[in-house]
């Protein structure tokens, strides 16, 4: 199924593959949904109410390595498997994943490139998200079933991720571009991080590019022309290596399936992204218009 090597996939394929019950050991529709705790929201509880038919909750909490400092960091190999295992996915199984963000993909991005980075191509993130999914009319559920247990074999691609040292080396050497994918406001210094032990700005010589601008104003992932033109303006060329960072590593997956869609795959993600950064920078590696570190 050509469909399985596509990153994206309409809202019509896939209920089209849910009113043929499709749904099942081969595919698996997962609700990665999640919210800075500052909005108060209890994804859990949403998606017991209303989910796309046949769908699990997949966790990035839950998912991630919790003897971390920072929010959500990528798991090992071993704990990934065994919990996309345990949502009946086998390395045969073509995953689609969505969430319910007002913007049509949110976190969405960031689980489809925890699975590639395990190894796993046959991913594709929902286009437009529940948001569409609600607005074409497709069906809901609340009903839950737990899949039968599979078995999946992670094989990692680890120079997918960059850590502190290698953005730190990256400043002196300029030898990669890197985007930031957060707001103009906190990439600048003059709206707050959601975080409250952390300030806004950036570091030396990223480039900023605004998650929701990969996106139209319905939600969903712009045409190759308009992703292509977005890049160009910017002064990004996807010829050469690209990093992304964001705020913690979520939204930085953005940069990384718009390169992906536009023929370039293996954009990195810096995993600690700001919120590391802002913690163990000196304060001249912290360039903001609002007010500094306080040192």
């Amino acid at each position: 199924m050509a469909a399985q090597t596509r990153a994206l996939v309409s809202g019509q394929w896939l209920a089209d593959a849910v009113r043929n019950n499709l749904v099942g050991p081969k595919l698996r529709i997962l609700d990665t949904s999640w919210y800075l705790p500052k909005t108060k929201r209890d994804t859990k509880a949403e998606f017991a109410q209303k989910h796309i038919p046949g769908s699990s909750f997949f966790d990035i909490d839950e998912c991630s390595d919790k003897t971390s400092a920072f929010d959500h960091m990528l798991p090992t190999s071993g704990h990934f498997s065994q919990y996309v295992g345990q949502l009946g996915i086998g390395n045969d199984t073509h995953v689609v994943v969505y969430d319910t963000s007002d913007f049509g993909a949110y976190v969405a991005p960031r689980v489809w490139w925890m699975f590639r980075l395990f190894g796993h191509s046959l991913v594709s993130v929902l286009d437009g998200g529940m948001k569409n999914w609600l607005a074409d009319g497709y069906p809901v559920s609340s009903e839950s079933f737990k899949p039968e247990r599979r078995e999946f074999k992670a094989t990692v691609t680890p120079s997918w991720v960059k850590s502190y040292e290698e953005i730190l080396e990256n400043i002196g050497t300029k030898q990669v571009q890197v985007v930031d994918a957060r707001s103009a406001g906190r990439y600048r210094g003059t709206e707050p991080e959601p975080r409250d032990d952390t300030l806004p700005g950036h570091f030396p010589g990223t480039i900023n590019m605004p998650f929701p601008s990969f996106m139209d104003a319905s939600g969903k992932e712009l045409g190759s022309d308009d992703l292509s033109r977005l890049f160009r303006e910017a002064g990004v060329d996807l010829e050469k290596p690209l990093w992304a960072t964001c705020g913690s590593g979520v939204t930085a997956c953005h940069v990384v399936l718009a390169a992906h869609l536009l023929g370039h795959p293996g954009v990195c993600v810096y995993d600690g992204s700001w919120s590391e950064w802002f913690k163990r920078a000196s304060p001249e590696l912290l360039i903001s218009e609002g007010e500094g570190k306080k040192v």
